[in-house]
């Protein structure tokens, strides 16, 4: 209730307190109007293009902040930009990190490059926001979402470059693509008439990583020229990345012998230790102290190397007469991964002994052996020596490749001084294809000592036994896949723009129009483990011990003093030369569970208007409007049927329709002072790998399944936004903002326990470790069943600040600094409650609560300097977290990242920079606390991963000629 009635008040405090100071302002300190936007088909602002033009002498970082800032002030919904410093001078080198500075918008980084990939708005799902190009929707993926199907856009497929602009909408407006339920981000290319003069751009970088310790070159140029009525550009940019990572990993948490014993398992994996073993001493503990204490599910050092190329192609060919602007646009990307992964450590889930005949440390006779174990007393963590351990020495060797073509032609037509038409067509495809090969090899039943001393990144393990003789090495293991992953879109949309008189001096600018948009994706996936491990068998263990070597695949990794520094492996070349994932997953190892093709046909149609006019003396502008959609989609997959479960094609559609209405207004309170409200409706569709696919087990070294329903339906939302934004200075704002969001028909995963057996699938569906010497898993192997309905309403609220200022009245040399800064708090939003096993409930968010970003600059004469820090709080790990019996609460811990850069331009044609990313070497990680608080917060301690990316530096050079 207090949140409530200080969001109604604050906007009438604001007012009240700087309307005085407001009108006192001179004239002249109005903020400028956007320049005019020769984008015929980008959705508007609803604010009038023909605004007058004000000289704005800013250049560079400054420059394009006053752009963007002005574009926010003439829109009536609430849209924030991105501008181009200058054609071909996007702010950051990626789009996505741009985008973090608007309040709102929290960024999620690919874990192999920490480049940023995807966004979040307001603290909902990727999937929730939606992407266009120049209007059009796109998808593409990346990297590790490759095969998840999910609806989005993975912004690292493109160099910053290849854009000139991007709008971000939080608001609904009826012209705007339906489907971003947390909001629209458009990207804009450039086009020859933006710059109606000859350009030539150009920048040549080299970048290097600390962690990697390689320098990698990028490079980019861009033509840009017109002659009378036509105009031509052509960009390209090439950039290269090697990026390595490095930590701890326990790869699905704690438990203890307590919980791990029962049936069912309480916690994340079952554990038992071996006190009937000869070897076994309590160290003076009792037995039920040592049940109690927690181990981690695997103990385990963890490397990764990711080689990183990226090729971008922009191009318009434009022409341009007093009364008809067209434009032929393409883009091209081409991103390619090379990744190398490698893990060493003892594996403690499913350690049990049942048979001690069994051979020592496998299957039947696992059970840790405490010999001289001790207890943290403020983590309940159980370290010191063990008997019968097995160790896990493992790599990863994983290609993917994305590519992404689009062409659009873009009409516009002015009938008359008050009518204008404007059409487009656009087609954009994407395939992205991963594969990889998983080979271990273990040592079993040996005596090992594990301790994590002050450093949970970089624990300590010894044993007396070689890591490094093959001969000590058995139990070898390997798994291979393959997943393509395509997106395909069609799209034509008109419109007609109609200026209009309205009694009172009140004027009215009409839009209204169709659109037909159709896109499908393919889900193509292949799993040859079953292959391979006839190869793997024929092999045997002296011949894939051959094949070993100490010497490991990845150089420049930090594993701290405690841990070895050499093991027995298997390089990139051996493992692909024994067992190609290429050649291992042939169209015979097709997974149908896995595999669908959906395709969606949306027709809308819309009308909306502005209206501009005076309400006692202050300009008051409003749109008004409304969007029908009908989608209809049409599913391929694959279905169990028959006695034996065999997968036979199943074809099944679905048709609904929305009608989505929206409202905004913007009020001039004062000359500075502007108060914005908008009302509105939207929906999101649940990501196709929930909808078209049957039971997949998305990770196959997680025993979480999840199982489709065609019969989901798009969730919906009513979204109240209002705002009061002081424009105090040119290039300068003060906003605070409330929004909320009502939630229906959510897409609400519900689990249930069942066994491996029940799901029909075959062993290769889950990787190596759970699998025995034979390639068989478990039938009754305990497994998460995640399935997917629409239900209940839930309540996205929170409230942004914003800031943004030149510091020009401080005296020389100062007057160059400036700042700006935007926070986001999110109420606590989860789709499930956490409770306790003894029934207490436990406030959890599944979003962060909060983020903020503050960036600070200097630009004097030729001297510029940026330091930006972005920062979001912690937030549950997964979609629908839950109490395992062990009452440890899963955290994505918050985090923050330093960059900056360094400019100097020694002429207009040639400028030295320097960029810095990540500079604060951000340790990314989960762990899991303790939701009773008896063993501390877990920050630190009990993680279930802690990795370290470096910092990379780019030294470089960009100019114009």
């Amino acid at each position: 209730m207090n949140k409530k009635i200080l969001a109604a008040l604050l906007p009438v405090a604001l007012a009240a307190a700087y309307a005085p100071q407001a009108r006192a302002q001179e004239a002249g300190a109005a903020a400028p109007a956007p320049a005019q936007s020769t984008d015929a088909t980008a959705p508007a602002s609803g604010a009038a293009d023909s605004a007058p033009v004000n000289t704005v002498v800013v250049t560079g970082f400054r420059s394009s902040l006053q752009k963007a800032l002005n574009l926010k002030q003439q829109a009536i919904g609430v849209r924030d930009s991105i501008v181009a410093e200058d054609i071909g001078k996007f702010p950051e080198a990626n789009v996505a990190e741009s985008l973090q500075r608007v309040p709102g918008v929290i960024l999620n980084r690919d874990e192999s490059s920490a480049e940023g990939q995807r966004i979040s708005i307001r603290g909902l799902p990727t999937e929730y926001s939606v992407t266009t190009l120049n209007g059009a929707p796109v998808n593409t993926t990346s990297t590790s979402t490759i095969g998840s199907a999910a609806r989005g856009f993975n912004y690292d497929v493109f160099a910053s470059e290849l854009f000139g602009r991007v709008d971000f909408y939080k608001s609904p407006l009826a012209e705007l693509t339906e489907g971003g339920l947390g909001g629209i981000v458009d990207l804009q290319t450039p086009r020859p008439f933006d710059n109606p003069k000859r350009a030539i751009r150009y920048g040549v970088t080299a970048a290097y990583n600390t962690m990697s310790e390689h320098t990698d070159p990028a490079g980019f140029a861009l033509y840009s020229n017109t002659w009378g009525n036509w105009g031509f550009l052509i960009g390209g940019s090439h950039s290269g990345s090697v990026n390595n990572r490095s930590g701890f990993e326990a790869t699905g948490g704690y438990n203890s012998s307590f919980n791990g014993s029962q049936n069912p398992v309480k916690g994340n994996f079952a554990v038992a230790l071996d006190y009937d073993d000869p070897r076994a001493n309590l160290s003076g503990y009792t037995r039920d102290q040592i049940d109690r204490a927690l181990l981690p599910r695997i103990y385990r050092f963890y490397g990764s190397k990711n080689d990183r190329t990226r090729d971008g192609l922009v191009s318009s060919l434009q022409y341009k007469s007093g009364r008809l602007n067209v434009s032929f646009d393409t883009l091209y990307s081409k991103l390619k991964n090379e990744r190398d992964e490698m893990y060493f450590g003892i594996l403690i889930r499913n350690s049990k002994t049942t048979n001690r005949n069994a051979p020592a440390g496998q299957t039947g006779n696992n059970g840790l052996v405490p010999v001289n174990v001790h207890i943290d007393p403020a983590t309940n963590l159980l370290t010191g020596t063990f008997a019968n351990t097995s160790y896990s020495s493992g790599t990863t060797y994983s290609n993917d490749q994305t590519e992404f073509g689009y062409g659009a032609l873009n009409l516009q037509f002015k009938a008359s001084d008050r009518l204008t038409f404007n059409a487009q067509a656009s087609a954009n495809n994407s395939s992205a294809l991963s594969y990889q090969s998983t080979l271990s090899g273990q040592i079993f039943g040996i005596t090992s000592t594990i301790d994590y001393g002050d450093d949970h990144v970089y624990p300590s393990l010894s044993s007396p036994t070689s890591y490094t003789d093959p001969n000590n090495f058995s139990g070898f293991q390997i798994g291979t896949g393959w997943t393509k992953e395509t997106d395909k879109g069609r799209q034509a949309r008109a419109s007609a723009d109609w200026d209009y008189d309205l009694p009172g001096g009140w004027t009215g600018h009409m839009k209204t129009g169709f659109s037909y948009v159709e896109t499908t994706k393919g889900i193509d996936k292949r799993n040859g483990t079953s292959l391979a491990t006839a190869k793997l068998n024929q092999l045997g263990n002296a011949g894939l011990r051959g094949g070993m070597t100490s010497n490991l695949p990845i150089s420049n990794l930090d594993m701290g003093g405690g841990w070895p520094n050499a093991w027995g492996t298997f390089d990139r070349n051996y493992t692909y030369a024994t067992f190609n994932p290429l050649e291992y997953n042939p169209n015979s190892a097709f997974t149908p569970a896995q595999s669908f093709k959906a395709e969606e046909k949306v027709s809308t149609a819309y009308v909306q208007s502005d209206f501009k006019g005076e309400v006692l003396g202050r300009e008051l502008r409003m749109n008004a409007g409304v969007r029908y959609s009908e989608t209809k989609t049409y599913i391929d997959n694959f279905k169990q049927a028959g006695n034996n479960l065999t997968y036979a094609p199943n074809q099944e559609q679905g048709k609904y329709s929305n009608v989505l209405p929206a409202v905004s207004a913007a009020l001039d309170v004062t000359d500075s002072l502007m108060w914005r409200a908008s009302w509105g409706k939207t929906i999101s569709r649940a990501s196709l790998g929930i909808i078209a696919a049957q039971t997949v087990i998305p990770n196959q070294f997680d025993n979480t399944a999840t199982s489709g329903n065609p019969n989901l339906k798009p969730q919906q939302s009513k979204n109240f936004d209002t705002s009061l934004e002081w424009y105090f200075k040119p290039g300068s704002l003060l906003s605070a903002a409330y929004f909320r969001k009502t939630l229906t028909d959510a897409t609400v995963a519900n689990t249930s326990q069942t066994t491996f057996g029940a799901l029909g699938l075959p062993d290769t569906a889950l990787g190596p470790i759970f699998q025995d010497g034979a390639g068989h898993v478990d039938p009754n192997l305990p497994m998460t069943l995640r399935s997917y309905t629409n239900a209940g309403k839930q309540v996205l609220k929170g409230y942004e600040l914003a800031y943004q200022q030149a510091f020009d009245f401080l005296p020389d040399p100062f007057k160059g600094f400036g700042a700006l800064a935007s926070f986001t708090h999110i109420d606590p939003f989860n789709s499930a409650e956490w409770i306790t096993t003894g029934g207490k409930k436990i406030e959890v968010n599944s979003v962060p609560k909060y983020a903020y970003s503050t960036t600070g600059y200097y630009e004097n004469g030729p001297l510029a300097v940026r330091l930006s820090w972005n920062y979001k709080g912690r937030s549950l790990h997964g979609d629908n977290p839950k109490n395992n019996g062990d009452d440890l609460i899963r955290w994505r811990a918050a985090r923050g990242y330093l960059d900056g850069n360094i400019s100097y331009k020694i002429s207009d044609k040639l400028e030295l920079r320097i960029d810095a990313l990540n500079l604060s070497n951000t340790l990314s990680y989960d762990y899991f606390e303790d939701a009773n608080g008896v063993y501390g917060s877990g920050k630190k301690t009990r993680m279930d991963y802690a990795k370290y990316d470096g910092r990379t530096i780019k030294i470089g050079i960009r100019g114009k000629l």
